[in-house]
């Protein structure tokens, strides 16, 4: 007799029973598992968090540990009025500290060429004007720095056609052609040539090449550079300004290491007084207080967030209703914030201030670093100590931080680097947890192939038993059938 499905031949219900018997096996033990990994998860994802962090703990600190990050020099300028600003400047870190008095007398331009009016042998009111009934070529040269390049000139040329090929040629150095339509029939148009090429002795020059007649009145000299035709309307110059009344020149609107160490460019003219005299402007070179600032502040905001982060993950709860942290209680992770806390607030011998205190940076009741605008102590506010600290300390600020034995920034970066490496502590530690990861997922594929084998043995089992009972019943049957 063939059963099709369990109970049908005895009419028991042996498939619920059968279902029944393996949620009983599968619950408990999948439970288990399932409640491992959410663990193993859990942990996982804390420890991603805690290094994330971490990372960005370090970075801070890493703006902090370097004595040359924190040796930055800024510049600031007082001009006379708001305005004219003559120039902006930067210094390096080795620049050294000081004021001058910067007026800017002349600013660097290049030359400047216009060809004659009309009466006087330009060219007629029309940009259509030929240049040459021959052919030949013009060379833009600076004897200087020795850029050049050439324009070809065909016969029948027009003024328009040679602007547009010299402000197109891919070889031009920083050559403008333009072209001015007086308006008069004695001014005609004129064609002018200006150079970007700034500094005295730096002027253009157009060589006639094949000393045409008719390119005279667009050349400055012949082939042979003998004899002269255009001369220059503004001849190229060279920047001029005093610096505590000292004149200093440069070929172009850049001063570099007139100062040593600093440069400024300038791009305007000083005002002058009612005398004519130019007003100077005040240069300052000081330390970079605000980039120093900004570095702090950033130091402080990636610490209280690592902090909070810290004391989040590792926390108890306070009640039933509160979920403990994925890391409550974590020995390893409560080391780090010890650890960062007792550095924070240790001294660095040999120095006037001492430690972070003295540099304004305290803890609030809140258990976060801050720069106080109040005095709690009778020491001044956060905020009145590091102003006294930059201005009168400002080389024990970074020997505080940056000390290769003492120093509160460079040893937070040695010690948190070992838990954040490639094979620092928390990565060894997230690989642990990785590998039981893998384990739990090995054990859950050996659980399903012992369920897959405790179901087969449930229903040879219980089909034996519908057999069975289904053979009883038919036998039965026949024997009361029998016995009419």
């Amino acid at each position: 007799m063939s059963i099709q499905s369990l109970g049908v031949g005895s009419g028991l219900e042996l498939e619920d029973l059968v279902t029944q018997l393996i949620a009983a096996e599968r619950g408990t033990k999948e439970d288990r598992l399932n409640e491992k990994e959410e663990t193993v998860d859990a942990e996982i994802s804390a420890i991603g968090q805690l290094k994330s962090k971490m990372t960005d703990f370090l970075d801070s600190v890493y703006e902090l540990k370097s004595e040359y990050n924190l040796a930055g020099r800024e510049p600031t300028i007082k001009n006379p009025s708001e305005d004219v600003e003559p120039f902006t400047a930067e210094a390096s870190n080795s620049a050294l500290e000081g004021d001058y008095a910067i007026a800017v007398e002349q600013l660097a331009s290049g030359s400047r060429f216009e060809t004659a009016d009309a009466v006087d042998g330009g060219y007629s009111s029309s940009s259509d004007s030929v240049l040459s009934s021959g052919s030949g070529s013009l060379t833009f040269k600076i004897d200087s720095t020795g850029d050049t390049f050439s324009i070809s000139v065909t016969a029948g040329m027009t003024v328009q056609q040679l602007r547009n090929a010299i402000n197109s040629s891919d070889d031009n150095f920083g050559v403008t052609a333009s072209i001015i339509t007086t308006g008069t029939d004695d001014g005609g148009v004129k064609l002018v040539f200006t150079s970007e090429t700034t500094g005295e002795g730096n002027d253009l020059v157009i060589v006639n090449d094949n000393d045409l007649a008719d390119l005279q009145a667009v050349s400055t000299t012949d082939s042979t550079e003998t004899l002269s035709y255009l001369t220059a309307v503004e001849s190229a110059q060279n920047a001029i300004a005093t610096i505590d009344g000292i004149e200093v020149q440069s070929s172009s609107n850049e001063f570099e290491n007139t100062i040593e160490n600093v440069s400024f460019e300038v791009s305007d003219v000083s005002e002058t007084d009612s005398s004519g005299n130019y007003l100077t402007s005040k240069l300052t070179i000081g330390f970079d207080k605000e980039g120093l600032r900004e570095k702090l502040d950033d130091f402080i905001e990636t610490f209280n967030s690592l902090n909070s982060t810290i004391t989040t993950l590792t926390r108890y709860g306070q009640s039933e209703l509160e979920d403990d942290g994925e890391l409550a209680g974590d020995f390893m992770v409560r080391a780090i914030q010890s650890g960062m806390a007792n550095i924070v607030t240790s001294n660095v011998s040999g120095t006037t201030l001492g430690g972070l205190f003295q540099l304004g940076i305290d803890f609030n009741d809140d258990g976060e670093l801050e720069i106080s605008d109040y005095d709690e102590y009778g020491f001044g506010s956060g905020e009145d100590r590091l102003s006294d600290a930059m201005d009168d300390y400002y080389d024990d600020i970074a020997t505080i931080l940056t000390d290769s034995d003492e120093g509160i920034a460079a040893r937070l970066y040695d010690y948190v680097k070992e838990y954040t490496t490639y094979n620092g502590l928390l990565k060894l530690r997230e690989d642990a947890l990785k590998d039981q990861k893998d384990q739990i997922s090995d054990e859950r594929e050996r659980f399903e192939l012992h369920m897959t084998s405790f179901e087969e043995t449930l229903r040879k089992k219980y089909v034996n038993l519908d057999q069975t009972v289904a053979s009883l019943n038919s036998a039965s049957n026949a024997m009361l059938a029998a016995l009419g």
